[in-house]
């Protein structure tokens, strides 16, 4: 699936819900979802600076794919790397790099989250670009 048709869908789910009280709780059940990474990755080298909670970040390139695993130890910020996953693990280096994000606004998510917080998605974001970045100057 495409960025721009995984954005369109979860734009559609969080339309779904009519205060950002749903749309937390939808996030918590997100996070929940989030498939559990694998210890060795719990580390201070793969922990996203920037964030108040701690958010782990794992890159790997599979068949010209970025898979990212991800976790965090607070269960809001754990729901935001979920989506983050959702919307950019399993595309090329080059769609993650020129991947535009449009459902954060689209869904108000950065307006209703906390500075802190705010500032958490803009640094995971930014360390995804940097993976794909990476993978992509390798000759991905």
């Amino acid at each position: 699936m495409q960025i721009s048709e995984t954005e369109t869908q979860i734009t559609s789910e969080f339309a779904m819900f009519d205060d950002w009280l749903d749309k937390y709780n939808y996030l918590i059940e997100l996070g929940k979802g989030l498939p559990v990474i694998e210890d060795q990755y719990k580390t201070d080298q793969y922990l996203i600076t920037g964030c108040q909670s701690k958010v782990w970040l794992h890159a790997s390139l599979e068949d010209g794919k970025v898979i990212f695993r991800g976790d965090s130890d607070a269960i809001i910020t754990k729901g935001i790397v979920s989506l983050l996953i959702r919307v950019l693990s399993g595309q090329t280096p080059g769609d993650i790099i020129q991947a535009k994000m449009e459902f954060i606004d689209q869904v108000g998510l950065q307006e209703h989250l906390s500075p802190t917080r705010s500032n958490g998605l803009s640094a995971m974001i930014k360390q995804m670009k940097l993976y794909a970045t990476v993978f992509k100057m390798k000759g991905a």
